[in-house]
């Protein structure tokens, strides 16, 4: 009897494995087809050495990640299909930023997608001292999408907007002037280096993590198989909400954590939304939307915040006195440990007043006396009412030689 149930146990084992294997490589053939890449790319030496590598060596970081992504997956893979780009291309974002809107590089770029300040610009991303668009999973995916397809149309396979998305059309362009050919065997050749090796290696850091992350096999063997369920997992909403609004407000409305909004969020730079205007936006899951419509009050005002750049001789106090608040209350805002202050420390400060001066500024406040034919350094000392020391002290000059034309600061007494 138990020779029968462990040969029954080994034939399903079997029937399992050769199920799954059957159905992860059908799903292979669909994303190649997807890539406008050939069947046989499945055979690249190097592509299946980097996925036996995940496999092997870097299960940890690559669940990580696709958790990173978990949030934002179904919400984003659906505005790929409606628009017509292949879903794949989600992994194209795994591989720029491992799904951290966070992240950033050397060349400036920012958000899942990545974009350097100059493409975020042509493709509408605002970026300013409240926000910054690069880091919405929505607008930048809007953005990403666009970029996409004008790649697509200009070179007309997919593989080849992936490639010019990571190194530019320009350098794809010259890689299939040089080759001959776009075929995808021939720009990958490592002899020839018709491309970066980042590019070289980025398609296939695609396909591989499309691939490892749609393998059922993969995750139920990393007890990971809730990943595969991604479509059916909690996502976001848009919702809209006065401007200057504070998360905390709504976070307290719908029954989560600041922190956890503000992960929903990061496309604000601090903990509240512009406070110029009348109207902004945030995103918040979307089982919290019944709490959110009954439970935050839209007819309250916010209490407006701004930003405010220390500038060299600024003390915390003063800041605080000019916007009418205690040094504590400021340095609670602030969560500072201490009311020391360095020059271009950004500081949350209440909205709706000028900054002040700083003592930097002062002196281009002061009045200025242009020196005219005959005056002398002690004839305009004696006009102002003070010593020539001051007046030489005031203007860092090194002698009392003044000449017609020379502008003269006069500090206050």
């Amino acid at each position: 009897m138990f020779k029968v149930i462990l040969t029954l146990f080994f034939l399903f084992q079997s029937l399992h494995a050769f199920l799954n294997t059957d159905n992860n490589y059908e799903k292979q053939l669909i994303a190649l087809k997807n890539f406008d890449l050939p069947n046989t790319f499945l055979k690249d030496s190097i592509f299946i050495s980097m996925k036996e590598d995940v496999e092997i060596y870097k299960t940890k970081h690559f669940l990580k990640t696709l958790e990173n992504g978990d949030k934002f997956i179904p919400v984003l893979q659906k505005m790929m299909q409606e628009a017509d780009v292949p879903a794949e291309f989600l992994y194209l974002a795994m591989t720029e930023s491992s799904f951290d809107p966070y992240s950033s590089s050397s060349a400036k770029a920012s958000g899942i997608w990545q974009f350097i300040p100059a493409t975020a610009k042509r493709y509408g991303l605002v970026e300013n001292t409240y926000i910054d668009e690069r880091r919405d999973p929505i607008k930048s995916t809007e953005a990403a999408i666009a970029y996409l397809k004008r790649l697509h149309s200009m070179f007309g396979k997919w593989y080849l907007a992936a490639l010019a998305y990571n190194c530019g059309e320009g350098t794809v362009s010259k890689a299939i002037a040089k080759a001959g050919s776009d075929d995808i065997s021939v720009l990958l050749d490592e002899n020839q280096k018709y491309l970066p090796k980042e590019s070289r290696l980025y398609i296939r850091k695609i396909l591989m993590m499309s691939v490892i992350s749609n393998s059922t096999g993969f995750m139920l063997d990393n007890d990971s198989e809730y990943l595969l369920n991604r479509a059916n997992n909690t996502t976001f909403i848009k919702v809209n909400v006065k401007n200057g609004t504070s998360l905390k407000d709504v976070s307290e409305s719908i029954g989560i954590g600041s922190k956890e909004l503000k992960a929903y969020n990061s496309h604000l730079k601090y903990t509240f939304t512009p406070p110029m205007g009348s109207q902004s936006y945030i995103y918040i899951p979307q089982d919290r939307q019944v709490a959110f419509s009954q439970n935050f009050d839209h007819t309250k005002e916010p209490e407006k915040y701004a930003i405010y750049t220390t500038k060299k001789g600024d003390a915390l106090h003063k800041i605080a006195q000019h916007y009418g608040m205690s040094a504590n209350a400021l340095m609670e805002l602030n969560h500072l440990k201490q009311a020391a202050l360095k020059p271009n420390t950004t500081l949350v400060v209440p909205f709706g007043k000028a900054a002040p001066v700083s003592a930097s500024e002062n002196v281009s406040r002061e009045r200025v006396y242009v020196v005219k034919m005959g005056d002398t350094l002690q004839t305009v000392a004696k006009k102002y009412d003070m010593s020539v020391a001051t007046l030489l002290k005031a203007n860092k000059k090194q002698n009392a030689l003044v000449k017609a034309g020379e502008r003269l600061v006069i500090p206050k007494n």
